[in-house]
């Protein structure tokens, strides 16, 4: 990007998309605070808040008391300046959050995809149904990012392979753009719940860590020094595909008994996807109808489930041990259902089965974001874009 001189207007944005910054994670402040926590004077910073007011970013909320003098005007961000959606795509369940521009969750929908072929009128009509809910109009919307299980292509955003998604196919993105006439971005669901993550969760403050999600099948997100690492084609984190001894190599499909859809055949996907982890539990007493209970049941069990917990850490590491050696991350992130339902218990038996295998030793924790991680960090990826070209807009 070439670079731009420091004229006056140039200084302008740049103060004042650190004001609106600022406003967002610590506010409501006074003129005062802002210039304090930005280094601004109290001219400069009174005529930041004079533009921003001018273009509807920012407004009074109220008064806070001081000692002499009159009291100081506490100003905070419009929420609705802007809005943006986040979704997580699955093959039985699509999820749209709506969110104002401050990051406050204004509505929340989820629809059943199953009998509609068209991928583009079920997002269209799921997002349609999120607006109305949040009682905003499509047209509010500033961005958009969707999380699919499968791998995108970091060079055109368009989708390359979604294996739990045979309707969706390359052109899909450009499709959703023009149908929603909005800025559509694609991302991988396990690297959405990684940024969620690094945001609210385990790895807050922590530059390099990778996220192993474990549900139906297993998955992989890499941070590196604060930044997704995708890899060249996207494919960076399908660790379920990684060849482990006695396992087949991942080359073929198989049907899933437990969700009736097709799972990965061989390698480590093999292992520690849900059939594999529901016929090791039945093998230790822990018969249940899917993985996660089954994993949930070992686990309350106490002494009684150790055993089939170790054998469950003992896979898991396997994966986890290909990423240490490799990148030598500060920390691995145990997510998913299958990871939730582990507890801290399956996190530190993986912890120490990777210290069994690896001449280093990564802490591992369990991942501490509430809710769903897909879905939030689909809206963070979204807000991110949005007060990008909001709060980054040239001033008239």
């Amino acid at each position: 990007m070439p670079s731009r001189p420091g004229t006056p207007r140039l200084l302008r944005e740049l103060n004042d998309r650190s004001a609106l910054d600022l406003l967002v994670s610590s506010g409501p402040l006074t003129r005062a605070q802002i210039g304090q926590h930005t280094g601004l004077s109290k001219v400069t910073a009174s005529q930041l808040l004079s533009r921003l007011q001018e273009r509807g970013l920012v407004t009074v909320v109220g008064e806070q008391a001081g000692g002499r003098g009159p009291n100081a005007a506490l100003y905070a961000v419009v929420p609705s300046s802007a809005y943006v959606a986040g979704l997580e795509v699955g093959p039985n369940r699509v999820t749209a959050g709506i969110a104002d521009i401050t990051g406050e969750t204004a509505a929340e929908v989820t629809v059943d995809p199953n009998g509609v072929d068209d991928p583009v009128s079920v997002i269209h009509d799921v997002v349609v149904r999120a607006c109305r809910s949040a009682r905003i109009p499509l047209a509010k919307l500033q961005a958009l990012v969707l999380g699919t299980p499968g791998v995108i292509d970091p060079r055109t955003g368009d989708v390359q392979f979604i294996f739990d998604l045979p309707h969706w196919h390359a052109g899909i993105l450009q499709a959703l753009r023009r149908d929603l006439r909005l800025q559509v971005t694609i991302e991988n669901d396990v690297n959405l719940a990684a940024l969620a993550e690094r945001a609210d969760g385990a790895a807050r403050d922590v530059g390099d860590f990778a996220l192993l999600w474990a549900t139906r099948g297993v998955g992989l997100a890499v941070v590196l020094d604060g930044r997704l690492h995708r890899g060249v084609s996207g494919g960076a984190g399908e660790i379920g595909y990684l060849p482990v001894p006695g396992m087949p190599l991942p080359d073929e499909d198989t049907e899933s008994v437990t969700w009736g859809m097709p799972a990965l055949g061989g390698g480590l996907g093999a292992l520690v996807g849900a059939d594999a982890i529901r016929e090791l539990a039945g093998r230790y007493g822990f018969a249940a109808p899917t993985a996660t209970e089954c994993v949930r049941t070992a686990a309350e069990a106490g002494e009684d489930g150790e055993p089939f917990m170790r054998e469950l850490a003992t896979r898991l590491a396997y994966g986890v041990a290909s990423v240490t050696i490799v990148l030598d991350p500060e920390l691995v992130v145990i997510a998913g259902d299958i990871g939730r339902a582990g507890g801290e218990r399956l996190a530190g038996l993986v912890e120490e089965a990777v210290g069994r295998i690896c001449p280093t030793r990564p802490r591992v924790a369990l991942t501490r974001v509430e809710g769903n991680p897909v879905l939030r960090g689909a809206l963070l990826a979204a807000l991110d874009r949005a007060r990008e070209e909001v709060f980054s807009a040239s001033s008239s």
